[in-house]
């Protein structure tokens, strides 16, 4: 497939030339760009390339800008399935449980890659959706999976100029995000856990899931009731009143990043709700993103560094969330940044997209050989989406003063005595885990440094004028206790008059000691003087 749309050079190059069918060769390409090629290349292999793509359009630290607009296109083209299919996998997943719904609409409401989605009503008569996996997605995915591996391996093997991207830890990342979003116990488990966060605010509405009826290829839940924000007279019903409405959206995702460590990571307007009385509502919770402390410490702290446009601590904010590295120039980077966001600095989203800023600050990162993590950049990714939604209720949004202004609220948890208290608790249980590990530890090193293979290497290069100076200091010191000894055994010797021989009244051993002590201290003398 990709040698149809112009690859087949690559193909050569990584030992799968013998399998191109010669008119594919022939196929016309020249009008389009590599990575316009690369994306029709992506829409033909099928959903798991598409959604590769998708995943690869959220990181401009890993591809280059271009690729990022044209994977950002990818949509993938489903036929639903039909009602009969539908209803054989549900059967087969609940069994008798089935018995529970007095009817299921034949109709899908959404058909995507990996799963479908129909209304239903329960016999309780409470109205819910119905998310259906697809049947053979799974091993259709392993397959490409086992591709995808595959072709990493040629890529990095043949292709030098592809290791600055990683491939293989691209697919990692990509099977580790597909390993959850199949499994809907894992995302009815994440919802379960929102609503927890939410149950004391009436105002944010997180739909039920019924654990009993979910399995890892069927998820039921309650179905919402407002309207998405997708829908183009959304503002205008329930007398809707859109500031109160943008306030307590981004209040209830700061909360969410800053507060629980754990958000929504695909907030888009088709999963978010506006209920009656300026509420609000959030469905699809296959993908999240956590954080831990340290994480939430410097996003807080990259906002506030753009705010107050001190680039510097950006730069070094990126610093220590990356592995580390002593590659980093931070004063190149710091300017970097500076380059990039100056010009933007004081512009409403009208004019400027802080997420893409950020996404781009984390190309400039990667190419500062900073590895972003990846929680990091769905932070970034969250952030152009709540933009897009920012801008359909208010022109004006501006994502950056929304969020300094919750800053204080912030600040209030990170002082409040639950946080200090939870906080005293993991010092503690870390400093405990470290004295307990720690004979272990010292048991590994001696063992180590016992090893026949182990051995210490030091490298002064930049330190040449140091090492001199203690070498003269050492041999100084080295010179001063011979004389010193010299001195004093013929002292002793002189003391105990134990010789009859003298020369100047002074035993024959003590003079012989005490002369040649004089004569090694001119030698240190001179040598001290005569270093420059």
């Amino acid at each position: 497939m990709f040698a149809k749309h112009g690859f087949y050079k690559i193909a050569e190059r990584i030992n799968l030339g013998q399998y191109i069918i010669e008119r594919w060769i022939t196929s016309s390409y020249e009008n389009f760009s590599t990575a316009e090629r690369v994306r029709m290349s992506f829409e033909e292999l099928g959903p798991t390339f598409v959604k590769l793509g998708q995943l690869l359009a959220t990181r401009p630290d890993l591809v280059p800008e271009e690729y990022v607009i044209e994977f950002s296109k990818l949509h993938a083209s489903v036929q639903p399935l039909s009602f009969e299919i539908v209803k054989n996998l549900l059967q087969h997943e609940l069994g008798g449980l089935l018995e529970l719904f007095e009817n299921i609409d034949p109709t899908p409401i959404g058909s995507a890659s990996i799963a479908q989605v129909h209304q239903a009503k329960l016999k309780t008569n409470e109205d819910v959706v119905i998310k259906i996996q697809r049947p053979g997605i799974i091993e259709v995915i392993n397959d490409d999976l086992g591709v995808l591996y595959f072709l990493a391996d040629l890529l990095t093997k043949y292709i030098p100029e592809s290791r600055a991207f990683n491939p293989k830890a691209i697919v990692d990342e990509y099977f580790k995000t597909l390993e959850l979003e199949t499994n809907f116990i894992v995302e009815a488990n994440n919802i379960r856990r929102f609503q927890e966060n939410f149950k004391t605010q009436n105002d944010i509405h997180i739909p039920k899931v019924f654990l009993e009826l979910t399995t890892e290829k069927i998820l039921v839940m309650e179905k919402m009731k407002g309207i998405p924000l997708s829908n183009e007279n959304v503002l205008t019903q329930f007398n809707t009143n859109p500031e109160e409405i943008i306030r307590k959206g981004l209040k209830a995702y700061l909360k969410m990043v800053f507060i629980d460590g754990l958000f929504h990571g695909d907030l888009h307007a088709g999963n978010f709700f506006v209920l009656p009385n300026n509420h609000i509502g959030l469905i699809d919770f296959g993908v999240v993103g956590r954080l831990n402390n340290r994480t939430q410490s410097s996003i807080a702290n990259m906002l506030y560094a753009l705010s107050k446009e001190d680039y510097d601590r950006l730069a070094y904010e990126y610093i220590d969330l990356a592995p580390f590295t002593d590659q980093v120039n931070v004063d190149v980077f710091a300017r970097e940044l500076r380059e990039l966001i100056a010009p933007y600095y004081g512009l409403t989203l009208k004019n400027v997209n802080l997420g893409r800023i950020l996404m781009s600050s984390a190309s400039i990162a990667s190419k500062n050989k900073l590895t972003v993590p990846s929680e990091l950049m769905m932070f970034f990714k969250s952030i152009v989406a709540i933009e897009g939604m920012g801008r359909k209720i208010h022109k004006e949004f501006d994502f950056l003063q929304y969020s300094i202004e919750f800053a204080s609220e912030l600040i209030k948890h990170q002082l409040s005595t639950e946080k200090i208290t939870a906080d005293l608790n993991q010092i503690a249980r870390e400093s405990k885990s470290f004295i307990n590990g720690l004979p272990r530890q010292l048991n590994f090193l001696i063992k180590k440094l016992n090893s026949p293979e182990h051995h210490f290497k030091f490298n002064f290069t930049e330190m040449y004028d140091l090492k001199k100076s203690f070498e003269s200091s050492f041999n100084l010191i080295f010179l001063g206790m011979i004389i010193s000894s010299l001195i004093v055994s013929g002292s002793l010797i002189y003391a105990l008059k134990s010789q009859d021989d003298h020369i100047l009244g002074v035993p024959n051993i003590s003079f012989i000691f005490y002369l040649i002590a004089s004569f090694l201290g001119i030698i240190g003398f001179y040598n001290y003087i005569k270093k420059p």
